[in-house]
C-alpha cells in the first residue's frame, strides 16, 4: 500500500493548436487520478486554455512540496510538455517526471516495430530521446502502471501496452475501476452544449480495430483492441454526471460507437429507459463508422436523444478511400448520410486531405461529394504524419532528399517532411486565412497547393451550404498571485 503522505502532481498540458481548449476535459489522466486518490495525495494542474502556462508551473513549484509529476501528452502537446519539464528540471532537478499518454505510447509502438525488424530508424531515435528526458515512461493503460511508475526503483519503461501483462486493462477492469475524477478539474469552466443542453464527455469503450493509414495506434494494442464497459456501468456514470453536475448532454468520445452493432442498440435502449425513469430528456453526440451504420441504430440513437453524429468520411474520392484503407466506399458514405437524414440526425462530416495520391481531381471529388451529401457541419483538415500511424511507421527515407519520407500504397505515394515533434506544434485545425500548414505533399500537389485547396474547399462549401465557420476562443491568461498561498481553483485542484 502506498504511503498516504506520498503525493503526485498530474499535469494536463495546454493544446494551443485547438480552436477552443475548454470544451472536453482530458479523461485518461483523470481516470489515473481517480485510482490514485484512494492511496495518496493527488494534485491536478489543468493548463488547458492557459496562455502563459509557464508562469503557472513556476508558481506551483514555489508553493508545493510535491516532487513527483505525471504528465499526459498527445503528439501536438509535446512542445508545451518540453517547456514544462524544462522549468521543473531547472528548479528541482531531483524531481521525478513520468510521461504517459498517446504520444509516448505511439512512439514506443513504432520503436517496437523497428526493433522486431532489426532496424534503427527515426522511431528508435525518438524513443531514446524520450528515455533521456523523462524518469519513467508509461506506455498504454496508466491506471495500474502508475503505481509502478511512482515507486522508488521504477524502471525507465513500464509497458502497459502488452495484452499479456496484468497492466493491460480488460473489459472487467473497466467496470471495477472508478470513473474519471472530474472533481479534480474545474468542471464549470468547460463549456459545451448539444442543442442547448450543457454537456460533459464520457467513453463507453476503448479501441478501434480498423487500419486507416493516417490513424495513430494501428500497431498499439492499447488503441487497437476493443475493450468494452458493461451497459449498466455506462448508464450509472451517465446518471452520476446528471445528479452531480446537472448536465443533460453527453458526448461519447468512443472511437466508433457502432463498432459493436448489437451493443450500441442495447445501450441506446438503456439510455432511453433511464430518461423515462427520471423524467428528463437528454441530448447526445458521438462518432460512428459509416459502413456499419444501420437504420436500427439510427432509430435507437434518435430515440435515446442523439441529434448529432460525427463521421470520419475523410474523402469523397474512391481513389483516396482505397489508398487510406478506409474500408468504406463513397456509396456507403452516401448511404450513411441518407440514413442519418431519414431519422433526424445531423451529421458533422470529418474530412481530411493530403493522403497518398491526393490531387486537384481527388480534392474536387471531395468538394462535390460534400455539396451533394449536404452535412450539417464539417471539418476539412490536412493530415499530419504522426508516430504510430502507418503513414509514419511504414514510411522509408527518400533516396535523394534528406529529411523526406515516403509512404506508398496502391501505387500512390505520400511524402512527409521530418518533424521534431518536441519543438513544433502546427495546427491541424485553425483559421482558414493562414492557420493551416502542410508537412506532406504528393506526386500531384505541393504542400502550398494542398493548403490552398483546403482553404478554398472550406470557404466554398461553407458558403454554399450555409455553414458558419467555427468560432475561435482565445486562451486565458493566468494572473500571478503576488506570493499568496495557492493557484486559482480553475487551474489547481487536489484530492481530499
Amino acid at each position: 500500500m502506498m504511503d498516504r503522505n506520498t503525493g503526485i502532481c498530474l499535469v494536463i498540458p495546454p493544446s494551443a493548436f485547438l480552436l477552443d481548449e475548454r470544451v472536453f476535459m482530458t479523461l485518461g489522466i483523470l481516470r489515473v487520478a481517480a485510482v490514485l486518490e484512494k492511496h495518496c495525495m493527488v494534485e491536478v494542474l489543468d493548463l488547458s486554455g492557459i496562455e502563459n502556462y509557464e508562469s503557472v508551473i513556476a508558481d506551483y513549484l514555489r508553493h508545493s512540496p510535491i516532487r513527483i509529476f505525471g504528465i499526459t501528452a498527445t503528439t501536438p502537446q509535446m512542445p508545451a510538455v518540453s517547456n514544462i519539464t524544462g522549468i521543473i528540471r531547472g528548479e528541482f532537478p531531483e524531481s521525478k517526471i513520468i510521461l504517459g499518454g498517446p504520444h509516448v505510447t505511439l512512439v514506443h509502438a513504432a520503436y517496437r516495430k523497428e526493433t522486431v525488424a532489426g532496424s534503427i530508424g527515426r522511431a528508435t531515435i525518438a524513443f531514446t530521446e524520450l528515455k533521456n528526458r523523462f524518469n519513467v515512461l508509461v506506455v498504454g493503460d496508466g491506471e495500474k502502471a502508475i503505481f509502478h511508475a511512482m515507486g522508488k526503483n521504477a524502471p525507465k519503461l513500464i509497458d502497459a501496452d502488452d495484452p499479456k501483462t496484468n497492466l493491460f486493462l480488460i473489459d472487467s477492469d473497466l467496470d471495477v475501476l472508478p470513473w474519471p475524477a472530474r472533481h479534480l478539474v474545474d468542471v464549470d469552466s468547460y463549456h459545451y452544449a448539444i442543442e442547448g443542453h450543457r454537456t460533459l464527455s464520457l467513453i463507453s469503450q476503448l479501441g478501434c480495430p480498423f487500419n486507416c493509414g493516417f490513424c495513430g495506434g494501428r500497431n498499439s494494442p492499447f488503441l487497437r483492441n476493443i475493450r468494452t464497459r458493461s451497459v449498466q456501468n455506462v448508464i450509472a456514470e451517465i446518471y452520476h454526471l446528471y445528479t452531480t453536475y446537472g448536465v443533460t448532454g453527453f458526448m461519447f468520445y468512443d472511437d466508433e460507437l457502432n463498432v459493436n452493432k448489437k451493443l450500441i442498440v442495447e445501450m441506446m435502449n438503456a439510455i432511453t429507459e433511464l430518461q423515462e425513469k427520471i423524467g428528463v430528456e437528454f441530448r447526445l453526440r458521438g462518432f460512428i463508422k459509416s459502413q456499419l451504420f444501420t437504420e436500427e441504430q439510427a432509430e435507437a440513437m434518435y430515440r435515446a436523444g442523439f441529434r448529432w453524429i460525427l463521421v470520419g468520411f475523410e474523402s469523397g474520392s474512391p481513389r483516396i478511400l482505397r489508398n487510406i484503407n478506409k474500408r468504406a466506399t463513397r456509396e456507403e458514405n452516401t448511404r450513411c448520410m441518407e440514413i442519418a437524414t431519414k431519422y433526424g440526425l445531423k451529421v458533422k462530416a470529418l474530412m481530411s486531405m493530403g493522403h497518398p495520391g491526393e490531387s486537384a481531381e481527388t480534392i474536387h471529388e471531395t468538394h462535390e461529394w460534400l455539396l451533394q451529401a449536404k452535412p450539417s457541419d464539417f471539418d476539412a483538415t490536412i493530415i499530419t504524419v504522426y508516430p504510430g500511424t502507418p503513414y509514419y511507421d511504414n514510411a522509408v527515407p527518400h533516396p535523394t532528399k534528406r529529411g523526406i519520407w515516403i509512404y506508398s500504397n496502391c501505387g500512390d505515394r505520400l511524402y512527409s517532411q521530418e518533424v521534431d515533434y518536441n519543438a513544433i506544434a502546427e495546427y491541424y485545425k485553425g483559421d482558414p486565412d493562414g492557420g493551416y500548414s502542410s508537412f506532406v505533399y504528393t506526386d500531384f500537389l505541393t504542400p502550398e497547393e494542398i493548403v490552398a485547396a483546403r482553404n478554398h474547399l472550406e470557404r466554398d462549401v461553407r458558403e454554399k451550404l450555409g455553414i458558419p465557420f467555427n468560432p475561435i476562443h482565445p486562451a486565458t491568461r493566468y494572473e500571478h498571485s503576488m506570493g499568496q498561498s495557492s493557484l486559482p481553483q480553475n487551474i489547481l485542484r487536489r484530492s481530499a
